[in-house]
């Protein structure tokens, strides 16, 4: 009953919180990167490299919308549904992921997703037509659904519980080093490269991860007590986690999954577009002000991290959830000609946009026991991440009437529904992993 049940009290920790792996007390700014043994430190690498090349390899279709909108001459509602299609299509990897993380571990599953969402977002790049780029992108979506889960269990089961946050909170912010990449490279070959072929360019540089591949190989390992468990013990069915105490957790997370998802990625997806279309910047000027929004992103992940363990978890998404939804409705607000504004309030907006993920890595792993934990974060966070993708979309259908800065309303809607769903979810800060 204890493993099924989630309950704090069940859960024992095999090295005090803020003690180094040589039972001494750690201190400092970096005190939470000390504190890992060695396996821990590799198991950190390789949950960043794959978060980061993540990151890269799902913001070369936003940064090439409008090239391959021109290509195949599409609507907003076609160019929007490449996200979508994405998006969905991650529910599908996540689940499948979180069986996986849960039955053959979290390092192997990590290989896995990394392989597969390098693998098709290059395919994106030798597409003919949009359908062949639809069902690319959608495979795409699977590996990328999987990867954040598999790579946020395998380090919160390494973590002491005092660090946590800031820890999970450092691997989220690899999307910014990824999504910064993305934009340099992006940068650079939109404005050389004929936008027939650059595009193409921009996908194929999608093979960066199998460079982690090898790395992760041959460094990293699930953490000691995984691995005991995974040899040792019975299979925990998929349906555990809609049973007793921990299907409320499930439908609360996967909703607030959905609300700040849904924010985020009518942002990430339709920013880029908005700054050319309807503010009239070019290739290299949009470039810099997505660099200012990204700066503000990567500050946020890690900034976050010290909010969430000082606050907690619930009162850290709660704050950034109505600074994200408000300097939304700030930035689309900013009159014609007033473009400087755009810079100022690029870089808050960036900071709390991403702040608010900060908090999923570690809030997730603890609402849920070793036997499910993989399953639970995994089929939260990406079915919610599924439902969010009708957020980006309703801006593609509404864009029509209202213009893409208008419709981008929508991602204040998001906001509000994760602010509903914690209404519902228990405070999980001091919770020690088994």
């Amino acid at each position: 009953m204890c493993l099924l049940s989630g309950d704090r009290r069940c859960t024992v920790a095999s090295t005090p919180s803020g003690l180094g792996p040589d039972g001494q007390e750690v201190t400092g700014p970096l005190s939470w990167y000390r504190s890992f043994t060695r396996e821990g430190r590799r198991a950190f690498k390789g949950a960043f490299g794959g978060f980061a090349l993540d990151s890269y390899d799902f913001q070369v279709l936003p940064l090439s919308m409008v090239a391959i909108a021109g290509y195949f001459s599409l609507s907003t509602a076609q160019t929007g549904l490449l996200t979508t299609v994405t998006l969905l299509m991650s529910a599908i990897g996540g689940i499948l992921a979180g069986v996986l993380i849960d039955r053959v571990g979290r390092v192997r599953t990590l290989m896995i997703t990394v392989g597969t969402y390098a693998l098709f977002t290059v395919l994106c790049g030798f597409a003919l037509n949009y359908p062949m780029l639809l069902v690319s992108r959608a495979f795409q979506g699977i590996g990328f659904g999987g990867e954040w889960a598999a790579g946020a269990v395998l380090i919160a089961e390494y973590a002491k519980s005092r660090y946590r946050g800031r820890v999970l909170a450092f691997i989220q912010s690899s999307w910014a080093v990824g999504w910064g990449l993305a934009v340099i490279v992006s940068t650079v070959v939109m404005d050389t490269l004929d936008p027939a072929i650059a595009w193409r360019v921009m996908f194929w540089t999608g093979a960066l991860p199998a460079l982690l591949l090898v790395y992760v190989r041959r460094k990293v390992q699930d953490a000691p007590q995984v691995t005991r468990r995974l040899t040792k013990e019975g299979r925990v069915p998929l349906s555990s986690v809609f049973q007793g105490a921990l299907a409320r957790k499930t439908f609360f997370a996967t909703l607030l999954a959905t609300g700040v998802q849904g924010g985020y990625y009518t942002i990430a997806t339709w920013l880029p577009a908005y700054l050319k279309t309807e503010r009239g910047l070019t290739v290299v000027g949009t470039g810099g002000y997505l660099f200012v929004l990204i700066t503000g992103a990567f500050c946020g992940y890690v900034t976050a991290g010290y909010v969430v363990d000082f606050l907690g978890r619930k009162k850290s998404f709660a704050l950034f959830a109505v600074l994200s939804g408000g300097l939304l409705m700030a930035y689309i607000n900013i009159p014609q000609g007033s473009n400087r504004m755009l810079l100022v309030l690029g870089f808050p907006l960036g900071f709390c946009a991403s702040a608010i993920f900060s908090g999923f890595g570690a809030f997730l792993a603890e609402l849920y026991p070793s036997a499910v934990r993989g399953t639970g974060q995994s089929f939260t966070y990406n079915v919610g991440r599924a439902c969010g993708a009708f957020f980006p979309t309703s801006v593609g259908f509404a864009a029509g009437d209202e213009g893409v800065g208008g419709a981008l309303v929508y991602g204040v809607m998001g906001y509000a529904v994760a602010l509903i769903a914690l209404v519902g979810l228990p405070e999980t800060r001091g919770t020690e992993l088994s």
